[in-house]
């Protein structure tokens, strides 16, 4: 009976958006009225000294971006809460497209004057493939922005889902006064002088009560036009097509200055699903199951510098995960305990006795796992869907220290199996070949290794069009193929074979030539 109580108390989701739309700043104040921190504080800011819960790697604090997916756990109203605050930026949407394998729902945070910009319409096609349920949060509605209704019908056209408005502002930009709360039929005004804490109250007025122009004048009547329009243009909110993935739930508010917060996390616990079956290329997996099933999704090296510790994330599928109790590891086939494993606030950790289906662990990793492991208690399981794309940017990477020769190749290492970018190593000469997905991902490489691992890069440039996994029955035409194209062959870190095509002619021309041959563009094939 308890593990059914404690699966259904529990939310698991993704923040995502473009960049800047503030997506962390809505982290933070989530933290803030669900009482995991006492002060919110900023991405970028002079006037707040203290930085961001979810961006606590030290460049991310410089760039003012977030560059690694981060886990925080709260409770609230009874409910157990896991956030993982993804990158916004491209150039790190695989950290962010591996992480949505790992939640139940996710929320959209769209900028009010920007509207839907290129990252959200990419990270909605991850969130269709799976029909992961979708809440938007319209933000910055203290400054100017677009028409509320315009910004409706551009989230309808541009991600393609049906919207149902479940608050909506009261004016905007320097006359915007609050929300009113659909969901909850109140009025719903923060007051508090200090915009960095919760304190603040909130008021209860229904829309048809005369005390209502007291706080919003001289919007309350259009205010009334506006909701008239809303419950005329849109069909009841219906929970059943929320949770399949058809309808969003729009919410508008403003993180900066906690408008519009309380009322997201109030309607979010009560309609948010808590966690639902998983699959594996054997069968499915239903949270109710007593036995543990769970998968890795994200690795961190370094969380702890002075301790060069790596942390693999695991998500709990199904049953229970016990500390101290061996749990099999599909891919070695070895028995492991875990001593200390531990749940996240961000940076901060603490050592948990046990999990539930929806929590995220953290598991001390001295470089046995791997992204896409499988722990179970016995049982043959692989989880699917968790995929390594092929990078589009290429770069030979080499040593700017002869004397920190072995502190560069642990740091490549370590770093590689994070995700954060792919390392293949050349056939032909021997050379380290670095690909990722955008070029930001260079920099923050070159800047880990100096600064976690004391070593030191610099890059070469090198001709590479494409990266694809190969494989073929047919081994003969295999044979001819690694003899013809020995120049662009190479190997991944797990030792299977890619063909490096330096163009697009020369991709088109060995699949047209070598028709046995699969060329595989993920990895995970």
């Amino acid at each position: 009976m308890e593990l059914e109580q404690e699966i259904r108390r529990r939310r698991t989701f993704a923040i995502i958006s473009h960049p800047d739309a503030g997506k962390t700043t809505l982290t933070e104040k989530l933290l803030l009225f669900g009482g995991a921190i006492h002060v919110a504080g900023a991405v970028k800011s002079n006037k707040i000294k203290k930085g961001a819960t979810s961006d606590f790697m030290e460049i991310e604090r410089q760039r003012g971006i977030s560059v690694a997916t981060s886990v925080m756990g709260f409770e609230y109203k009874d409910v157990k809460i896991n956030i993982l605050d993804t990158p916004g930026h491209e150039d790190f949407a695989e950290d962010t497209y591996r992480t949505l394998t790992a939640v139940d729902s996710v929320i959209i945070v769209i900028d009010g004057a920007k509207g839907v910009e290129t990252q959200t319409r990419k990270l909605m096609e991850v969130c269709r493939m799976r029909n992961t349920p979708v809440m938007v949060f319209i933000n910055k509605l203290d400054r100017p922005c677009k028409d509320p209704f315009d910004l409706l019908d551009e989230i309808e056209k541009e991600l393609k889902i049906k919207v149902r408005p479940l608050a909506w502002p009261i004016s905007t930009g320097p006359t915007f006064k609050g929300v009113y709360d659909l969901y909850g039929d109140r009025l719903s005004l923060f007051f508090g002088a200090d915009k960095q804490s919760a304190e603040g109250e909130t008021l209860d007025v229904k829309l048809n009560d005369p005390a209502i122009d007291r706080y919003i004048e001289p919007f309350t009547q259009h205010l009334r036009d506006d909701l008239e329009l809303v419950e005329g243009v849109y069909p009841p909110f219906e929970l059943d097509s929320y949770r399949a993935g058809t309808v969003a739930p729009v919410f508008f508010g403003s993180a900066l200055n906690n408008f519009g917060v309380r009322e997201l996390l109030d309607c979010f616990i009560d309609i948010a699903p808590s966690p639902g079956k998983s699959h594996t290329a054997q069968r499915d997996i239903d949270p109710y199951e007593p036995k543990l099933t769970g998968f890795v999704f994200k690795i961190h090296a370094n969380m702890d510098p002075n301790h060069r510790d790596r942390i693999a994330f695991l998500k709990i599928c199904s049953g229970v995960f016990e500390r101290n109790k061996p749990y099999l590891h599909v891919r070695s086939g070895k028995n492991i305990k875990f001593a200390a494993p531990t749940a996240f606030m961000a940076e901060k950790k603490s050592v948990i006795d046990e999990a539930f289906p929806g929590d995220i662990v953290g598991l001390h990793d001295t470089g046995n796992f791997k992204i896409g492991d499988t722990f179970t208690e016995g049982e043959q399981l692989q989880f699917v869907g968790i995929p390594s794309f092929s990078p589009e940017l290429f770069r030979y990477i080499e040593n700017g220290d002869p004397m920190k020769f072995k502190q560069l190749a642990k740091g490549i290492d370590q770093l590689m199996d994070e995700g954060v970018a792919q390392l293949f190593t050349s056939k032909m000469n021997g050379r380290k070949i670095i690909g990722t997905v955008g070029a930001l991902q260079f920099e923050v490489i070159q800047y880990r290794l100096e600064h976690e691992y004391g070593a030191l890069c610099r890059y070469e440039p090198v001709q590479v069009y494409k990266a694809c996994w190969v494989e073929s029955d047919n081994e003969a035409q295999m044979e001819d193929f690694r003899k013809r194209k020995f120049n662009s062959m190479a190997l991944d870190k797990h030792g299977r074979e890619v063909f490096l095509a330096d163009t697009s002619y020369a991709l088109s021309l060995a699949q047209e030539k070598f028709p046995d041959i699969r060329f595989h563009f993920t990895s995970e094939f």
